[in-house]
C-alpha cells in the first residue's frame, strides 16, 4: 500500500488539495478543481444478477488496473458500501480476489463517516419533525402526513412500520419506519448535487410532510438547514483510496439501484473526469436498474456522456439463467439459453445509442468448451468481447479488457446518448416506456393509490420529474421468480414516492421494500468462523 499523498500525485493533487485519514484515505478539497471534464467516461454494467455472481465491482476495478497497466491515466469512480448488505447476504462492496480497493475493511466499515453523517442529518430532520408536533406545531403538520422516514445504515426488517411516541410525554402518538439510509432521499440528493450550495438547495426543497389543509411542509419550513449542512460539511467531500496496484480510486455515496438511483457522486465523477484521462465507474445491479438510472437520471442531471459501456457477464450466471442448478458442472445447453438475458441487456444498452463491450468475467469452474460458446456467441452478433481474468491473475489478467475497451473507444465516433424517455412525457409515459423499452414488459398496472398519486403529482407542477423506479434486482419483471428473458409480462405500480429534493418520482413495483431484512443467516454470523 503507498501513502495517500502518493496516490493523490498521480492525479496531480498536491498535498494541499486532501485532507487525509491516517496513510491510507483522505478527502479531496473540490474547490481547487476545475470541473473540465476532460476523462471520458466508461460505465461498467451487468445482466441480472444471480447468487453464481457477476462481479461487476470487481470488473470495474480490473478494468481501472488493466488500464493503469498500459499507461493511461485513469481513476476509479465507485460507490460507498452500506452496512446492510456487508452484514446480510451480499457482503462487502471492495472487489475480490486480486482486484480490490483498499482498505478493504475500512471502507466496508466506517471508512469516513459518510454513511453515519448522513444517517444523523436524516434523523435530525426527523427529531426536528416530531418536536415541532409536541411543541404546539405552528406549522400545523398533519401527523398522519408525515412522509419523511427515520433512517439506519442496516438491514432491519422489524423497525419498517412502527409506532412512535407512545408513553406520557415522548410525543404524539403516529405511526412512523425506517428507510435504510441508502435508500433515503438525503443520499439520493447527496449523489445529484453539483456542490454545497446545490445540496443545500435540494435539501431545503424536500417534502417531509403535509399540514391539514394538504400543503406540502418542507425542510426550508423547519429552519434548520444550517444544522444539518454541519452535520454534512465533510460528507460532501469526496474520498480517495487505491486499489492493490495501486491505481487512484475516488469513492463516494452509495444508493442502491433497486430502491434508488444507484450510482456514486455527481460530484466524485466530475472530479475524476477532470483529474483523468479514462474514468471507469459503474451502476448498482444489473443494466435493467443501475444503468438506465445513471443514463437517464445521473447523465442528465451532470450532463455526462459516457464514451463505452462494459457489460459484465459470468458463464455461471448465464447457465444460472438458462436453469442449470450444479453450476460447477459444464452445461453448455443452459448457457446458450442464458444467452437470452445477455441480448437483452446488450441490445438495451445499444438502443441509447451508445457502443459496448461485453466483459466475460472469468471463474476457476469455466470449461474450455463453455468459454468459446460464449465467444463465438458474441462474434455471430457483433459485439465486442474481452476475457478478463483478474480476480484470479490480478493486473495481468485485466490487460485484455483494457486494450478492447481502448481499441473501441478509439475506432468509434463519440456519439449522444440517446434517453429511454422526455422529461415532457407524462409521468405514465415516463413509467411505461422504461418498462416496455427497458423491462420487456407488455403493460403497467397501477394501483388506485398510484393513479390518485399521478394525478396530484402532475397538478402540483412535479410532471417533468425524472422517474427512478424501485424493483426487484433478480428480474427483468417485478417478479423475483421470473429469471433469464421474461417477455410480455405486466408491470405492477403500488405507489408512487415523491422526492421533491431529487427531483425524481418513484414509483414502487411489486414485493420491493425500501428497509432490508436480514437472510436467515446473515454474514455478520458468518463472521464468527
Amino acid at each position: 500500500m503507498k501513502h495517500i499523498y502518493d496516490i493523490a500525485k498521480k492525479l496531480g493533487l498536491s498535498e494541499k488539495d486532501i485532507e487525509p485519514y491516517g496513510i491510507d484515505k483522505a478527502k479531496i478539497h473540490t474547490n481547487n478543481i476545475n470541473n473540465s471534464n476532460k476523462g471520458k467516461l466508461i460505465l461498467v454494467t451487468a445482466i441480472t444478477p444471480t447468487k453464481a455472481g457477476e462481479g461487476k465491482t470487481t470488473c470495474s476495478i480490473a478494468l481501472a488496473d488493466g488500464l493503469s497497466a498500459i499507461n493511461k491515466k485513469v481513476c476509479l469512480a465507485l460507490r460507498e458500501p452500506s452496512l446492510g448488505p456487508v452484514f446480510g447476504i451480499k457482503g462487502g462492496a471492495t472487489g475480490g480476489g486480486k482486484v480490490c480497493v483498499i482498505p478493504q475493511e475500512d471502507i466496508n466499515l466506517h471508512f469516513t463517516g459518510d454513511m453515519h453523517a448522513l444517517t444523523s442529518a436524516n434523523n435530525l430532520i426527523s427529531a426536528i419533525i416530531d418536536n415541532h408536533i409536541f411543541q404546539g406545531n405552528e406549522l400545523d403538520i398533519d401527523p398522519e402526513r408525515v412522509v419523511f422516514k427515520r433512517c439506519m445504515d442496516m438491514n432491519d426488517r422489524a423497525l419498517r412500520n412502527i409506532t412512535i411516541g407512545q408513553g406520557k410525554g415522548n410525543g404524539v402518538v403516529r405511526d412512523d419506519g425506517f428507510n435504510i439510509t441508502v435508500a433515503t432521499e438525503l443520499m439520493a440528493i447527496l449523489c445529484l448535487c453539483n456542490d454545497e450550495q446545490d445540496f443545500k438547495e435540494r435539501l431545503n426543497s424536500i417534502t417531509v410532510a403535509y399540514n391539514k389543509l394538504g400543503e406540502p411542509i418542507r425542510v426550508k419550513d423547519l429552519r434548520i438547514s444550517n444544522a444539518v449542512m454541519k452535520l454534512m460539511k465533510n460528507a460532501l467531500m469526496p474520498n480517495l483510496v487505491q486499489t492493490l496496484y495501486s491505481t487512484p480510486a475516488i469513492i463516494h455515496g452509495g444508493p442502491f439501484a433497486n430502491i434508488a438511483h444507484g450510482c456514486n457522486s455527481i460530484i466524485a465523477t466530475k472530479t475524476a473526469l477532470s483529474l483523468a484521462d479514462y474514468v471507469v465507474t459503474e451502476a448498482g445491479f444489473g443494466s435493467d436498474l443501475g444503468a438506465e438510472k445513471f443514463l437517464d437520471i445521473k447523465c442528465r442531471v451532470a450532463d455526462l456522456n459516457p464514451s463505452l459501456i462494459v457489460l459484465v457477464a459470468t458463464i455461471r450466471a448465464l447457465k444460472s439463467h438458462g436453469g442449470a442448478i450444479n453450476l460447477e458442472e459444464e452445461n453448455l445447453d443452459a448457457l446458450e439459453k442464458g444467452f437470452d438475458n445477455l441480448k437483452i441487456h446488450a441490445e438495451n444498452m445499444i438502443s441509447f445509442n451508445k457502443k459496448i463491450v461485453i466483459a466475460i468475467n472469468h471463474f476457476s469452474s469455466d470449461t474450455e468448451k463453455e468459454i468459446n460458446l460464449l465467444k463465438t456467441w458474441c462474434d455471430k452478433n457483433g459485439y465486442p468481447y474481452a476475457f478478463t481474468d483478474g480476480f484470479i491473475e490480478g493486473q495481468k489478467g485485466c490487460i485484455e479488457l483494457a486494450n478492447k475497451v481502448i481499441e473501441t473507444i478509439e475506432s468509434s465516433k463519440e456519439t449522444e446518448l440517446t434517453n429511454v424517455y422526455d422529461l415532457k412525457d407524462t409521468i405514465k409515459d415516463k413509467i411505461e416506456k422504461v418498462a416496455k423499452k427497458i423491462y420487456r414488459a407488455d403493460k403497467v398496472e397501477y394501483s388506485e393509490l398510484a393513479l390518485a398519486q399521478i394525478e396530484e403529482y402532475e397538478k402540483a407542477g412535479y410532471g417533468d420529474f425524472y422517474v427512478c423506479i424501485a424493483k426487484t434486482p433478480l428480474s427483468l419483471s417485478d417478479n423475483q421468480k421470473l429469471i433469464n428473458a421474461p417477455i410480455g409480462h405486466t408491470i405492477h405500480v403500488k405507489r408512487i414516492n415523491l422526492a421533491t429534493g431529487a427531483k425524481f418520482l418513484i414509483p414502487i413495483t411489486g414485493s420491493i421494500l425500501t428497509m432490508p431484512g436480514l437472510p436467515k443467516v446473515p454474514a455478520a454470523v458468518k463472521m464468527e468462523n
